[in-house]
């Protein structure tokens, strides 16, 4: 304004409006601040609040442990309830159950897979009865004496055979076996065989009558797995019908 103004002189017809005030600090200066409602002190915010953690839920760390234990089905089970436990609840340790899930099927498995093989070398070593009911495949461990095999496998190591019904045509039998020493070290298939074909004999009549003899020994294989039974069979020139260890035995018809 000019020096011949009077500032409190209503301002012209039609001339704009006088301003409020500018809002002054305590020290007199504008601060450019917006002012406030509570002139005589500054707001001050408290810290963010966080509500606590949940807490671990107890069946997954429980779910866990078992399955670094190797508790394979307990693992499992405990493992699935902490899931549904943590969903429902909120409680963390979603993850341990899931570790223990995994580790307890894992687990179980290989506990299944062991308890399939310890059956099937169990069911390999169980002795056959003398004269079968039914032609059946058998492991070579399962022969006594009297078995009936329907045909006589190649040479060579023998794993599986045929045993028949003696009253069926059969083209050899088991007519002894010979025990090693559990005590006996390993010599050689050689030394083994030869050790088995000593402890084999046969009768006047199965001579005259052209039967040979053949001896099975324990393969170093089977020597590991603790077989330690030699086998001696007599195999007539053509397939017969009856027993050799009873004097049975005819030509088949």
């Amino acid at each position: 304004m000019s020096p011949s103004e009077d500032p409190t002189a209503p301002p012209p017809p039609g001339g704009p409006a006088p301003r409020a005030p500018e809002p002054v600090s305590a020290s007199g200066w504008d601060t450019g601040a917006p002012a406030l409602d509570d002139p005589y002190a500054a707001v001050h915010r408290a810290p963010g609040w966080q509500p606590p953690a949940p807490p671990h839920e107890p069946t997954a760390i429980a779910a866990l442990v078992t399955g670094l234990l190797a508790l394979g089905p307990a693992a499992l089970a405990l493992g699935v309830a902490g899931l549904v436990r943590t969903r429902r609840a909120g409680t963390r340790g979603r993850g341990m159950a899931v570790a223990g899930v995994a580790l307890g099927a894992f687990w179980t498995l290989a506990l299944v897979g062991v308890g399939v093989a310890v059956a099937l070398t169990v069911a390999q070593q169980r002795p056959l009865a003398a004269d079968v009911d039914a032609p059946r495949d058998a492991h070579v461990q399962q022969l006594v004496t009297g078995s009936c095999l329907a045909e006589l496998p190649a040479d060579g190591p023998v794993e599986r055979v045929r045993v028949v019904p003696c009253a069926e045509p059969h083209a050899a039998q088991v007519v002894s076996t010979f025990q090693f020493s559990p005590a006996a070290v390993w010599g050689g298939q050689d030394a083994a065989d030869s050790r088995v074909a000593q402890g084999c004999t046969l009768t006047d009549d199965e001579r005259a009558a052209g039967v040979t003899l053949v001896t099975w020994a324990p393969t170093e294989a089977g020597w590991r797995r603790g077989d330690r039974t030699g086998l001696c069979l007599a195999v007539p020139p053509a397939p017969v019908t009856g027993s050799f260890t009873d004097g049975t035995a005819t030509p088949a018809p």
